[in-house]
């Protein structure tokens, strides 16, 4: 048989609403009641039913994290810390991916019940963040921003691992430096292509536009991008990369070219996923505390949801350069 809020009302001598706002903890709720109420519970073995939380406080306690590519590594692991920090808030993580078709999607997102969204692959130009704001619905940027609408927003500083990994690339005598950057519509690959630049400037360094491409963030394009500027016998020593998934496409376009790596060319990715670290790859590169800045939108979300009139946040997360063994010395040959 199953136990209902009016079987815990009767055995406490309230009334079923009074159950309801005993359970969320009403302040308008006694104290002494409240606790009559969830003795009367435990002994029941009631548990309240998500359905009926909803519909009683108008909340799902339901948020989405909208993402374009399931297929990009990147993406697989800030999934697990988003969903352990909204359970430990108390809130359950929906999956969603964004097509091409931008008129459907917030009504789609809305239709799933929502309290608020995570945007993981928003560009820069994108409607979506608009739409949900006229639609009311709370969301928060993570890692890449649109120009649209300003919001909350976990995002990276690339400043300082740019310019440590420049330093230590011109230290190992690096000159011509190429680049396989991310698409030029995000905000991430804005960031990172100014914040190269402007290391490379300070070094006296530059870079050629013959050694550079801009292709979205995947293996795939990352080789494909990177066998162009090696395909001739003028070519950069270095090449630095939009994030380390196009780093590894890059490695994959040095190895079919018949290159050595770091000896004939040198990698640099940006991201440092757990498999950079991996000695078969061992991928010079960028980081940041990827986890923390996932539970960073986590929090940030979930703020928006109980505080609509809270001031926008910006949570930036600082980066660092991680040597290894992709990087190397420019070869006297």
């Amino acid at each position: 048989m199953v136990v209902t809020s009016r079987d815990v009302a009767r055995l406490a001598g309230v009334s079923q609403p009074t159950v309801s706002r005993a359970l969320r903890d009403d302040s308008r709720v006694s104290e002494a009641t409240k606790v009559r109420v969830r003795e009367a519970a435990q002994l029941l073995g009631y548990v309240p039913s998500e359905a009926g939380r909803a519909l009683s406080s108008g909340r799902t306690r339901r948020i989405g994290l909208l993402l374009t590519d399931l297929d990009n590594q990147f993406y697989s692991h800030i999934i697990a810390p988003v969903h352990r920090e909204l359970e430990t808030l108390g809130y359950q993580l929906m999956l969603h991916t964004e097509s091409a078709d931008n008129d459907t999607i917030v009504e789609r997102l809305l239709a799933n019940g929502l309290d608020g969204l995570i945007l993981a692959t928003t560009i820069v130009e994108s409607p979506v963040p608009l739409r949900l704001k006229d639609r009311g619905l709370p969301f928060v940027y993570f890692n890449r921003t649109g120009a649209l609408v300003d919001a909350d927003a976990t995002v990276v500083d690339p400043t300082a691992g740019y310019e440590r990994a420049v330093a230590r690339a011109a230290e190992l005598g690096h000159r011509r430096v190429g680049a396989v950057l991310g698409p030029s519509n995000t905000s991430t690959a804005q960031a990172r292509e100014s914040a190269l630049r402007a290391a490379l400037l300070r070094h006296g360094l530059t870079l050629a536009e013959a050694d550079t491409r801009r292709v979205p963030y995947g293996a795939a394009a990352g080789e494909e991008a990177a066998a162009e500027i090696l395909d001739g016998e003028q070519r950069p020593t270095l090449l630095f990369c939009g994030n380390d998934v196009v780093a590894y496409g890059v490695l994959n376009a040095a190895h079919r070219a018949g290159l050595r790596v770091p000896d004939d060319l040198s990698v640099i990715g940006f991201d440092d996923l757990p498999e950079a670290a991996w000695p078969i790859i061992g991928l010079a590169t960028i980081g940041y505390d990827i986890a923390a800045m996932a539970a960073a939108a986590a929090d940030l979300i979930v703020r928006r949801i109980e505080d609509r009139s809270a001031p926008i946040a910006n949570t930036r997360f600082e980066s660092a350069f991680v040597e290894r063994r992709t990087l190397g010395p420019v070869s006297a040959d």
